[in-house]
């Protein structure tokens, strides 16, 4: 099988802008594993081109913009190396995803570089996300998910971006691209 995931050309007729690439992340999981739900400070946050590079998993996309007409509204994929897919999150949103097979390998496309103290989360089990995990999966998360605020939590912290920034990082780029 031969696959090319990332086409530039059809990207930037459905997104208006070329994805930029500072970063590339590859997970390994085994089934069950949760990771997520990860964000970044906006701007410039950290968009993410994801997909599956072999296995199968389910993507959880969140949107955590305060002020966002659909904040809170969550959206699922399933990604596999059988149909290869992708998924793209502008900054803003929040993403998790669940390993629904052993030896599930995640690639992403990253728009910045990792940057701990910018970087934060959501804990992927708190109920009023009530996230779509697959009831016959044991959950199986690292500490820092574990550990991570609910909702309520990270909105009292302050930690959550705003919609209205993000739609000004969005207007940006497009304007900058369309410079190039």
């Amino acid at each position: 099988m031969f696959v090319a995931p990332y086409q530039r050309k059809a990207f930037v007729d459905a997104v208006g802008h070329p994805l930029r690439i500072a970063q590339t992340n590859h997970s390994v999981s085994k089934r069950g594993v949760i990771r997520g739900v990860h964000f970044a400070d906006t701007p410039p946050g950290q968009a993410k081109y994801v997909y599956c590079a072999h296995g199968e998993a389910l993507d959880v996309i969140v949107d955590l913009r305060e002020g966002s007409p659909t904040f809170g509204v969550v959206d699922t994929v399933r990604l596999s190396s059988e149909r290869i897919s992708a998924v793209y999150l502008p900054e803003g949103l929040g993403h998790a995803f669940v390993a629904l097979a052993d030896h599930t390998v995640i690639a992403y496309y990253c728009s910045t570089e990792y940057n701990p103290p910018a970087e934060h989360g959501v804990n992927p089990l708190d109920p009023e996300l009530n996230l779509p995990w697959p009831p016959e999966i044991d959950p199986v998360l690292s500490d820092k998910d574990r550990s991570a605020p609910t909702l309520a939590q990270a909105r009292e912290q302050g930690l959550l971006p705003s919609y209205q920034a993000c739609i000004e990082w969005y207007e940006h780029l497009r304007a900058t691209s369309s410079a190039e």
